[in-house]
């Protein structure tokens, strides 16, 4: 019989029609090559399996595979329903014979796929993407660019978006796109990431998006993530860190420096400063998205306890502690 299309797509030959299609959903979206990029196995399981649901959802061709097997296509040259002179659906030549429902099925079990960290929708509109990038603190603070390769959908340059192709007089499943009348291709892009994104931030790259009907794309979104820093902790636009201060410092006051994003700034350290004050340095922080106001940085002081004294130097604390406990 050749190919058994029935068990092609898994099913029993007394099938129903909605079997048919339940069945084609399941095996199209486990084997269609936007999910299985660069897998040619999936990507000829998935011709087979277009073309056994072409046959089997077609109840004109569907008859004729039951009766003739392998040589259904033929069926219009032997056989009572085939002789040369007949009338009716049987005797009109394949070419003219619309094949309905596949497009549609695709369109269904696209929806929503990401490739490559690219979404894909496809509408009858232009529509955004989204395409995740990562940056890092120093980058979200200053601004940056990014050279992106964007993977969309764009009508199949073989079929123009029908999904089928002519051959001779037979109509056949486009093999380049596999039926879905779509296919994947890169665009490398620069884009811009601006001062003070934030994780979560989406960067609007207008007019980069998908390729609409009209020739039109909708606009490109950057979904942005900034990565953890050793140093600083982010807090909206406001950024906290600890500050070691020597212990004599923290005493007797002093001066210690201060690591920002824009270089080291001096912080004025008062007498008698206790482990885990905090200090606010205003306009050190973040910038505002969109405007040029900063947030603020917080300096937490980190006492650093001497270690390896000397002799002497642990007499000197012997005297403080004693004058500490006469004091009290």
């Amino acid at each position: 019989m050749g190919k058994d299309y029935y068990a092609i797509l898994g099913i029993g030959r007394g099938a129903t029609d909605k079997e048919i299609k339940q069945a084609y959903r399941r095996l199209a979206r486990k084997y269609h090559p936007d999910i299985n990029p660069g897998d040619k196995a999936a990507e000829a399981k998935f011709k087979e399996i277009n073309e056994a649901y072409e046959v089997l959802s077609d109840p004109v061709k569907r008859g004729k595979y039951d009766r003739f097997g392998e040589h259904w296509q033929y069926a219009t040259d032997f056989g009572d329903e085939g002789r040369a002179g007949a009338t009716g659906a049987d005797s009109v030549p394949y070419t003219t014979i619309e094949f309905g429902g596949l497009g549609d099925i695709l369109d269904d079990i696209l929806q929503g796929i990401s490739y490559r960290g690219t979404t894909f929708r496809r509408t009858a509109r232009p529509e955004r993407l989204e395409y995740p990038v990562e940056v890092t603190l120093e980058e979200a603070y200053h601004g940056t660019k990014r050279v992106i390769e964007v993977w969309e959908e764009v009508p199949c340059s073989s079929c123009g978006s029908g999904g089928r192709v002519v051959q001779g007089t037979m109509s056949q499943s486009c093999a380049r796109c596999g039926g879905s009348g779509w296919e994947q291709r890169a665009r490398k892009l620069e884009v811009k990431i601006p001062p003070g994104v934030n994780d979560g931030s989406k960067v609007r790259v207008a007019g980069q998006g998908r390729l609409g009907p009209d020739g039109s794309r909708g606009d490109l979104y950057l979904v942005v993530k900034v990565l953890p820093h050793q140093v600083f902790e982010r807090q909206g636009d406001d950024l906290y860190l600890e500050v070691p201060v020597p212990l004599l410092t923290a005493v007797l006051g002093g001066e210690v420096e201060v690591p920002t994003l824009r270089g080291k700034v001096v912080l004025k350290v008062p007498p008698e400063t206790q482990n885990g004050k905090v200090f606010r340095l205003a306009g050190q922080g973040m910038p505002h998205l969109g405007n040029t106001a900063r947030g603020d940085l917080f300096a937490k002081v980190k006492v650093v306890l001497p270690t390896r004294l000397s002799p002497q130097e642990k007499q000197l604390f012997e005297q403080l502690k004693a004058l500490r406990s006469g004091a009290n």
